[in-house]
């Protein structure tokens, strides 16, 4: 492909040679002379005049670098993944259901399913069009699954589980296990039985080794474009908002209220029962235990301040070892003790 035409494609402008041929996708360390990459973040400016690559994707603000050639695009890094998206080709599953695959003779697989192998599908299950089912999958009873599904090697579904269009699940994520629900008896603990289900609705995606536990009652649910990462912990009960980010190892203790569009990022803690707003945004290792407003930015281990607080509050943590000594020399000098 000539790099006029990706420009063309991806919603960039051209500066340089628009005839060069453009093979791929790569890093600014490892592209090649055939191969564009992209600068998203501007710490890495100094690579662009060092790398090999034909092309760079940078920012419409970008300076301009002595080479290589660029392309211009209000969001690099959505111009970068459109590119990806040209070049990359994903592996296909073979065809029609694998010999060693178990499907109930009760379950329906819409058209141009594709089961792989030692997956088992449970009895009254419905899988919609185009499902990849990929090693090693396993689908419980009574299940409605919508298009497009893609569920790959290891990843469990549990029963009576409902699933949207367009769904993916990582390798090894865990839908619909019991919940932690147990009570304290005389006698022993008491497990609580798990009768809910979970709902993961249309365009969401799972990461790899997450958990989404089915509700006690009702139904723990997932909104519409919500993407969960990798050994990300939901427990029962939970609600996640549309269009929603929550980045590897969170954990949501049960009946979590997350608004739409919020992002947590990698582990944070959210305890029970408690509501997030919309548009909340949670920096990573956050331990939240008290209710957020949505719109605002919070972070802090012991109590959650907002952003601005949480920034002064660690600066001063810097300031503390020299104010230390400050207040044992004025001790010294006045013979006593401040305290």
């Amino acid at each position: 492909m000539r790099l006029d035409e990706l420009a063309k494609a991806i919603g960039a402008e051209v500066e340089g040679d628009g005839a060069l041929a453009i093979d791929g996708v790569a890093t600014l360390d490892a592209a090649g002379p055939r191969e564009i990459t992209f600068l998203a973040n501007p710490r890495y400016a100094p690579k662009v005049e060092t790398t090999r690559a034909a092309a760079v994707i940078v920012g419409t603000g970008f300076e301009r670098a002595v080479r290589p050639a660029l392309l211009r695009a209000s969001d690099p890094y959505l111009a970068m993944a459109s590119a990806l998206a040209l070049f990359h080709r994903p592996v296909e599953a073979p065809p029609g259901v694998h010999p060693t695959a178990v499907v109930d003779a009760s379950a329906v697989l819409g058209e141009d399913a594709r089961v792989g192998p030692y997956c088992v599908v449970g009895p009254g299950t419905r899988i919609g069009a185009r499902a990849r089912l990929w090693s090693h999958v396993s689908i419980g009873a009574e299940c409605e699954i919508g298009d497009d599904f893609v569920a790959h090697a290891h990843a469990a579904v549990r029963e009576r589980v409902r699933i949207g269009d367009r769904v993916v699940l990582q390798n090894g994520a865990v839908i619909g296990g019991d919940g932690f629900g147990y009570v304290p008896t005389p006698e022993g603990i008491r497990k609580l039985p798990q009768a809910g289900s979970v709902l993961l609705e249309d365009d969401v995606e799972i990461g790899a080794n997450a958990t989404i536990d089915r509700s006690t009652l009702g139904v723990t649910r997932i909104g519409r474009g919500s993407k969960i990462d990798n050994l990300v912990q939901i427990a029962h009960g939970c609600d996640i908002g549309e269009g929603c980010f929550i980045a590897a190892q969170s954990g949501l203790a049960g009946s979590s209220r997350v608004g739409s569009y919020v992002q947590l990022g990698g582990q944070v803690g959210l305890a029970g029962h408690l509501e997030i707003g919309d548009f909340a945004r949670i920096a990573a290792k956050t331990g939240v235990n008290n209710d957020l407003e949505g719109g605002k930015t919070y972070g802090g281990n012991f109590g959650v301040l907002e952003a601005g607080d949480y920034r002064r509050v660690a600066a001063a943590l810097r300031s503390l070892p020299e104010l230390l000594r400050r207040v044992r020399r004025l001790e010294k000098a006045g013979g006593g003790s401040l305290s």
